[in-house]
């Protein structure tokens, strides 16, 4: 049965964490799922072995640290995404992302995030505004489903995300266009971390 792309944003990294959880409940496989999610706030500060993390594709395992005992997040990572800066992450966009940034493709790391989600069948325009919220604090959750389990697995992922095209429309109030993995970091005083929550 042909699966599509489901993704959606969080500015709360526990709404992110709960969706996660939410779907394993659903029974959706770990291999299905994914997250990506700023770590600006040193989530992975030590891994299990209560070593300092080194930063980019350090590999830390922080799923206890952020909220997470078992499943997919039992196995979040750390690295850093030209761009965005220091990230977990863990499932299937993964490889991808670590990748790219341990053989030194400061680019194809960039693009790895967009590509990746535009080759599942996100829309480049949303795929920009994903990574843009990755870069301001967000956390993206995307999964592949069926078609016979996307109703449901997008009921469980609205619960708690932002509307992209409401965010998409706050940011070019400011002047954004698209993501750019040239911009300095972003700091909490910059323009645009407002939540705007989606009605659905």
């Amino acid at each position: 049965m042909p699966t599509r792309t489901i993704a959606r944003l969080y500015d709360a990294h526990a709404d992110a964490n709960q969706v996660v959880a939410d779907l394993e409940a659903l029974g959706v496989p770990h291999s299905d799922i994914s997250i990506v999610a700023s770590n600006r706030d040193d989530r992975t500060a030590t891994n299990r072995d209560g070593d300092a993390g080194s930063g980019a594709a350090a590999g830390a395992t922080a799923g206890a640290l952020i909220g997470g005992g078992a499943g997919l997040l039992a196995g979040i990572g750390a690295l850093a995404i030209p761009g965005i800066g220091p990230v977990v992450a863990a499932g299937w966009l993964v490889s991808t992302l670590a990748g790219a940034v341990t053989g030194g493709a400061a680019g194809a790391a960039t693009g790895g995030l967009i590509g990746s989600l535009t080759n599942s069948g996100v829309p480049e325009r949303e795929a920009h505004v994903y990574a843009e919220g990755v870069r301001r604090g967000g956390s993206l959750v995307t999964v592949r489903a069926d078609e016979a389990r996307a109703i449901e697995v997008e009921r469980i992922m609205d619960r708690r995300s932002i509307d992209w095209e409401e965010r998409d429309r706050s940011y070019r109030s400011e002047g954004w266009e698209r993501f750019d993995p040239d911009a300095p970091d972003y700091t909490t005083s910059t323009p645009g971390r407002d939540p705007v929550r989606s009605d659905r």
